[in-house]
């Protein structure tokens, strides 16, 4: 069970194997502070230390899911944490973590919301990478991810631009899976995150890493690497069975 992060901007809820962390500055549109990035940091590592969490749901307080860095903190100098990336980290977690995007979603907010497993989103969510507006350079990883997410063209044109793309252009893009009426945002993150506690964890880990260390291979080369994964894999028929017959009753 995680335990919350004890950290000003952040709040973890942790339930049946599922922990949701709410970015929570509202005021500040939930801005990430040097703090709060590393409070993420810990608690993704933590989530991946702990064989009780399955899966972490990452969102905001409404109105938005983050505008980014906190960068009050950055403008008088380079304080010391300054360069944590938590994206990095979140990329790198086994335990799958899913951004359950309720409202804004900009700059470095984006990267972070890119590096989780995957991205369910509000109506309200609007997604937006802001750096070249504020005279920065991304360094958390949109410039590889966004266009893997979106395509060349649709990244380019939202990383000079800076215009923001609302949630049924973000679906129809790729960026997103699925978008939710506001109101039942939390409850459907819920129940896709109740669905993967119920699956056999052995699996989902198997699965999760096959697809990151295929991704970028050419095809032959994932193909051989799920098939050496099959090779080692030991099917427990009994429980096979069981889950197959819990399947059949839904």
């Amino acid at each position: 069970m995680l335990k919350d992060p004890g950290v000003d901007g952040l709040r973890l809820e942790w339930s049946a194997g599922i922990a949701r962390l709410t970015l929570d500055r509202p005021a500040a549109r939930n801005a990430l502070t040097i703090a709060m990035r590393r409070g993420l940091i810990d608690v993704a590592r933590a989530a991946d230390a702990d064989p009780d969490t399955r899966v972490v749901l990452l969102t905001g307080a409404d109105p938005a899911f983050s505008a980014g860095l906190d960068l009050t903190e950055s403008l008088n100098g380079s304080p010391r944490g300054a360069r944590t990336d938590p994206a990095a980290v979140l990329r790198s977690t086994r335990t799958p973590i899913v951004a359950v995007v309720n409202g804004l979603c900009y700059t470095g907010a984006l990267e972070i919301a890119l590096s989780c497993a995957f991205v369910v989103a509000s109506e309200r969510a609007r997604f937006a990478d802001t750096h070249a507006q504020v005279g920065l350079v991304a360094g958390w990883g949109m410039s590889a991810l966004l266009p893997r997410a979106v395509g060349t063209r649709l990244a380019r044109q939202m990383m000079t631009t800076g215009e923001p793309i609302d949630a049924a252009r973000a679906l129809a893009a790729g960026l997103i899976t699925e978008v939710v009426p506001h109101e039942r945002l939390l409850e459907r993150a819920g129940e896709i995150a109740g669905r993967i506690v119920a699956a056999h964890a052995g699996s989902v880990d198997v699965q999760l890493d096959l697809l990151h260390r295929g991704e970028g291979e050419s095809l032959p080369h994932a193909l051989a690497l799920e098939a050496e994964e099959k090779l080692r894999w030991r099917t427990d028929v009994e429980e096979v069975g069981r889950r197959f017959a819990a399947l059949r009753r839904r």
